[in-house]
């Protein structure tokens, strides 16, 4: 049995895009042909590839082919770098990654900019917490991906990066208004700032100090730099970065509140699939990711 490139790659597309109509704009076919090359493939694999869901998704099989498509494509640009026909601007291969929040708000972005410079990519980011994106990985949706995961994901090798490094902190006014007293006390009930609901690090910090997480009311703001200005604007105190947090500190206008940093060990993890352009952006993250990031603590 053959998988026909073309077949596999509107899957991918379909995919990434989330409707038949927004494949086939990006495809430059109809969305009929769209269906009916899905169709084609399912007919030819005897099983579904895709749930018909907003957003589509991929079932297991369409994950397989997914997978496919892109190393296909990542291949196909490898050989015609090799060729001395990847100069064509106009065909830039597309690679996605996965990164956590922080990473991306901080240090991830510099070294992709430098390989946009150096090769013909465009890089399709998908944001989500360091412990789920791993998922990406498994799913064929991306290439590589920061993840808190060491053991490699199957078909991966994963490289250590360091540790993202958490402070607890919050405004001086925050600080005199809620956590006089006390401390286990007032730390109950000052108002905190998560991320989203799946955001732990307040409730392992808390844990720490012998509070209950359950306890302290909570700001939910899902976005790395509203979230670091959530606390500089004094709505509750959180465990930020020192890449966010160090100007502040400076300045005065952030205090940290003690207790131990909470430190998050991060990996690189991609296909262990030879590429001249995976390796290089394997390179150039993990360097960036060394330089920058604390060394994790002994276990």
């Amino acid at each position: 049995m053959r998988i026909p490139f073309e077949l596999a790659e509107t899957l991918a597309v379909v995919v990434d895009e989330g409707t038949l109509d927004a494949a086939a704009r990006r495809l430059h076919v109809t969305p009929s042909a769209v269906s009916q090359r899905i169709k084609a493939l399912e007919e030819q694999l005897g099983r579904l590839v895709l749930v018909r869901s907003k957003p589509a998704r991929p079932t297991a099989a369409g994950m397989s082919v997914i997978r496919l498509a892109r190393q296909t494509a990542l291949l196909e640009h490898d050989a015609l770098a090799e060729l001395g026909a990847g100069e064509n601007e106009a065909a830039l291969t597309v690679v996605p990654l996965a990164v956590n929040a922080d990473s991306l708000a901080t240090w991830f972005l510099g070294p992709l900019a430098r390989l946009a410079e150096q090769h013909p990519v465009v890089f399709d980011l998908h944001r989500d917490d360091q412990d789920f994106t791993a998922g990406l990985l498994e799913s064929g949706t991306v290439m590589g991906a920061v993840t808190s995961r060491a053991a490699p994901v199957a078909g991966c090798r994963s490289s250590a990066l360091g540790a993202m490094r958490y402070e607890a902190v919050a405004t001086p006014a925050y600080a005199a208004r809620w956590l006089g007293g006390d401390r286990a006390t007032a730390l109950a009930h000052a108002p905190l700032v998560d991320f989203d609901r799946r955001d732990d690090l307040q409730n392992e910090w808390l844990s720490q100090q012998g509070v209950d997480p359950a306890q302290p009311p909570r700001h939910y703001v899902p976005a790395s730099s509203d979230f670091a200005s959530a606390v500089r604007l004094g709505l509750g105190w959180a465990m930020l970065p020192r890449f966010q947090s160090h100007d502040a500190l400076e300045r005065g206008e952030l205090v940290l509140l003690g207790g131990p940093p909470v430190d998050v060990a991060l990996h690189w993890q991609q296909w262990n699939l030879r590429s001249p352009l995976l390796d290089a952006i394997a390179d150039a993250i993990v360097a960036e990711g060394r330089r920058v990031l604390a060394i994790p603590p002994a276990r």
